[in-house]
Order: C-alpha cells, then sequence, then structure tokens
C-alpha cells in the first residue's frame, strides 16, 4: 500500500552536505514537503552517541542523533538511502553503505526508512533506479515526472555550485538555489592570509561539529577556500598532482581539494579536519602530508571527536595562522630587502 502523505524527513547530516541541492529540487519538483532535522546540538551528539559503540565515527554518532530528532518531530518517513558506489569500483564506507541497516537496527520507533540504493558498479542500480526505489513507496512511478524531477535537481544543484564556487556560504547558496535564484556573490575582500580548509563536507559545514571553523577563521581576517570552491575538472587535477587513484566516493574532497591547493601560489597553509577513527580519511591525510612538503606548504592536521574541547580547537587554529602571518611578512621583507640593496658597481676603470 502507498504511503499517502507526501511528507519525507531527510538528516542534516553526511549525505546531506553533497546531494541536498539534488535531492531538494527532485522531490519538491514531485510535490512533496521536505521536513529537514534541526541543527546539530550537544544533545544530538550525546543521543546520536548513546546508540552506537563507541568506536563509531562522528559522523555517523551525528547522523543518528538528526534521526532521532526527526522521529521527535514527528516525522513518519525518513529518507535514509544507501549510497555503495558514485562510479564504476569509487565507494563509500562501509558505514555509509549500510546507513539504513544501522539506522533500522539502532533506532526504534513509529517510523518507516525510505531506502534507495545507488551502486554505479552493478547493473540496474544507477541513479535513475536510485530515484524510483526513493518514490515508489509513495505510489509514484510515472517514468516522465520522475525524469522530470531528476532535470529539476539538477538545475538547482548546478545553480547552487555556482553560488558556492563564488565564495557564498552553504546555507546561503542552498536557500538560493531552493528559491530558484542564482546571486554571484561579489566580496572581493583581499586578506593577507588566505588558507585551504581540506575536509569533508559534513565535518565543516555543520557548525556543532566544527565549532564554526569558517567563522572563527574569518576573525582572523584569513580568507578560507574548500573543495566546494573548485570544478570537478578542477577536482581531479588535484588528485593527479597527488598522484593517487580514485577509490573513495568522496575522496575528490579531500585528496583532489589538497592536491589542487597545494598547486596554487594563492594558498599560504592547509588546514585539514577529520573525525577520529576514520579509516579512508587516515590513508588520504597521510598521501597529502607527503606532498606537502614537497611543496613546501605548512599544513595543520586536526581530528575532532564528540569530545573535542573548544579552546584547545582554537588555540591551535591562531598558532598556525600566527605562523603564516609571521612566515609571509618575514618573506615579504626579504623581498622589498633585496629589492632597495645597490647595485655594486664593476666598472672597470682603464685610465
Amino acid at each position: 500500500m502507498a504511503i499517502k502523505d507526501k511528507v519525507i524527513g531527510i538528516p542534516k547530516a553526511l549525505i546531506y552536505y553533497n546531494y541536498i541541492p539534488f535531492l531538494a529540487g527532485f522531490f519538491h519538483n514531485l510535490g512533496f514537503e521536505i521536513v529537514y532535522s534541526d541543527n546539530t546540538t550537544k544533545k544530538t551528539l550525546s543521543e546520536g552517541a548513546s546508540l552506537v559503540v563507541t568506536e563509531t565515527c562522528l559522523p555517523i554518532k551525528v547522523y543518528v542523533g538528526h534521526v532521532l530528532n526527526l522521529i521527535e518531530k514527528g516525522v513518519k518517513n525518513i529518507f535514509v538511502p544507501s549510497i555503495q558506489s558514485v562510479g564504476y569500483k569509487i565507494y563509500n564506507c562501509s558505514k555509509i553503505r549500510g546507513l539504513p541497516d544501522l539506522i533500522r537496527n539502532v533506532v526504534k520507533g513509529d517510523y518507516n526508512i525510505i531506502e534507495a540504493t545507488l551502486d554505479k558498479s552493478e547493473k540496474n542500480l544507477g541513479l535513475i533506479e536510485f530515484l524510483k526505489q526513493a518514490v515508489e513507496p509513495f505510489g509514484i512511478t510515472d517514468d516522465e515526472k520522475i525524469y522530470a524531477a531528476l532535470k529539476a535537481g539538477f538545475i538547482q544543484y548546478n545553480n547552487f555550485k555556482v553560488m558556492v564556487q563564488h565564495n557564498m556560504p552553504f546555507d546561503t547558496a542552498l536557500k538560493n538555489a531552493v528559491d530558484g535564484k542564482v546571486v554571484i556573490n561579489q566580496n572581493n575582500e583581499n586578506k593577507e592570509i588566505h588558507v585551504a580548509l581540506i575536509a569533508h563536507g559534513y565535518n565543516i559545514y555543520d557548525k556543532r561539529v566544527c565549532m564554526d571553523v569558517f567563522k572563527k577563521l574569518n576573525e582572523l581576517n584569513v580568507k578560507v577556500y574548500s573543495a566546494y570552491n573548485l570544478s570537478d575538472e578542477q577536482l581531479k587535477d588535484g588528485m593527479n598532482t597527488l598522484g593517487v587513484d580514485l577509490y573513495w566516493a568522496n575522496q575528490l574532497e579531500m585528496s583532489g581539494a589538497a592536491g589542487y591547493y597545494l598547486r596554487s601560489s594563492d594558498i599560504d597553509g592547509l588546514i585539514t579536519i577529520t573525525a577520529f577513527g576514520c579509516g579512508p580519511d587516515s590513508l588520504m591525510i597521510e598521501d597529502i602530508n607527503r606532498k606537502t612538503k614537497r611543496f613546501n606548504k605548512p599544513i595543520l592536521n586536526l581530528t575532532i571527536d564528540e569530545h573535542t574541547g573548544e579552546a584547545g580547537f582554537v588555540t591551535r587554529l591562531e598558532a598556525f595562522c600566527d605562523m603564516l602571518y609571521r612566515k609571509k611578512r618575514a618573506f615579504k621583507a626579504n623581498s622589498k630587502e633585496e629589492e632597495i640593496k645597490p647595485v655594486e658597481d664593476y666598472t672597470i676603470n682603464l685610465r
């Protein structure tokens, strides 16, 4: 029996930060009302962490907390997809692949899991099949409507990408895209230090998880770049710079962005933010750290979990940025001395 009410809940965690512009456009086009979980709080973290084993990574704990939040809000249908593979033999980590099973086993309550599987390494599990699975429980089977919604999703996603690539904040760009607007950010504010923030979207755009790192760096008069400022071509070019093959689904966000920014003369240093216990990220960080020596770029590696203290986090950011300032000013001072250094006279007097 088809679900009558076209209301669907989407947790603001994990894949939300990669796919929500597309998914919002898709579901809205089909007449769905989307209910999002609230922003992450201390309660979100503690309740999510209480239902999984201690060794579970922070992003999964956050995701479980957001599912609980949707249930508290009375949402009956929660979208929990299984994103197995986003390209041939390009996989997600096991926890993201198994999200529906994890939620089904640890979160009890009166709700339905709207499950869909995307696996581009297998036949008949591509994007269109994924979308059909997502709306079939609601009795939507018309291929023409689904293809039209697919197109609407891509239009909204592309509009979102254009705006974030022009340094518009994630939430603002998403709101504009959902409203059908494209606003190009003309903020050309010049700051002395430019830093590339190398991390997954769910680790830096969730303000509670990263302790609002963008705001903190802006207060230190630092201009911040991330993978969201780059095109797919630039990210792939960055992978070539690191000399690594694409295997993980979200590897472009880390390795691709790091490789591109390491080569950029506009970037003074890199800051990586990873979740404690993330296996794929630990491998990526190792590759990135090796290459930073070759490019002579300073790097700060930060690891976060639910116990990370804000004071220590901020202190490390401040110390790193202070080092970048001193390094850049010393370089400018040395360059200036060379410019004003008297030219020695090598004229030979023949008289």
